[in-house]
């Protein structure tokens, strides 16, 4: 008789958080607070987690998904396309408490697809002639000139779907699924919190986004309470 084992990559929530310590960098799924993981950032936040590196599509809402980090101070810098839902970004920006480097929403995008496919980088040519070239390497391909931008990656990815199977295939909710797939691709250690978690076999292949060879652990999601969250 042959037998089979199923995999469970299903961990507790403090399992998941010994991960995220001190001083890592920290990518993150979501867009303006929708399909930020909200269970796991109140956990970082809980236990204390400082000097984060985040790397993001925003800085959310001030008291709105990565947001919260944001406006507790727990990142010492933040790479990103925008800040502009939230003030306190901006104001510790200012300060100089934390440093944020931009990119066009595209390019971060693409930078950190490039990181999750294992390329060095990609060529872009927004911001020729600007001040944005200095220090850029360049590059001429068919007789046009294009800056080197470097991959992302990150040492723990958090990212927020709808549903997974033990095994990490992830199925996300509509415009929540935004930048989730590329930093499950782009962190040596990704964790998928999840709305709902099925035995191996219950997904449907055709709506699997993130196949479970991209995710190390998943945590069942305690939810948000957005009427809190918007007081």
């Amino acid at each position: 008789m042959q037998m089979t084992q199923t995999i469970s990559k299903v961990v507790s929530l403090d399992e998941a958080l010994a991960h995220i310590t001190d001083g890592i960098t920290l990518m993150f799924g979501g867009f303006g607070g929708v399909g930020n993981p909200p269970t796991l950032i109140d956990s970082i936040l809980r236990k204390g987690v400082t000097d984060l590196d985040l790397i993001g599509n925003d800085s959310g809402f001030p008291d709105i998904g990565i947001g919260r980090l944001v406006t507790a101070g727990r990142a010492r810098s933040l790479i990103t396309s925008h800040i502009g839902s939230n003030p306190n970004a901006g104001r510790l920006m200012t300060e100089g408490s934390m440093k944020v480097t931009f990119y066009p929403q595209g390019t971060l995008a693409e930078k950190i697809r490039a990181g999750g496919m294992g390329l060095g980088g990609i060529l872009v040519d927004v911001g020729l002639g600007t001040i944005v070239e200095e220090g850029k390497q360049k590059i001429e391909v068919d007789g046009k000139t294009y800056m080197v931008e470097p991959a992302l990656t990150a040492k723990v990815g958090i990212v927020y779907a709808k549903k997974a199977d033990e095994y990490g295939n992830l199925v996300y909710d509509k415009s929540a699924r935004n930048f989730n797939p590329l930093v499950a691709m782009a962190a040596d250690i990704t964790i998928a919190e999840v709305d709902e978690i099925v035995p191996c076999g219950a997904l449907d292949p055709e709506c699997i986004v993130t196949p479970g060879v991209y995710v190390d652990c998943i945590v069942q999601s305690e939810g948000v309470n957005w009427k809190w969250a918007w007081e």
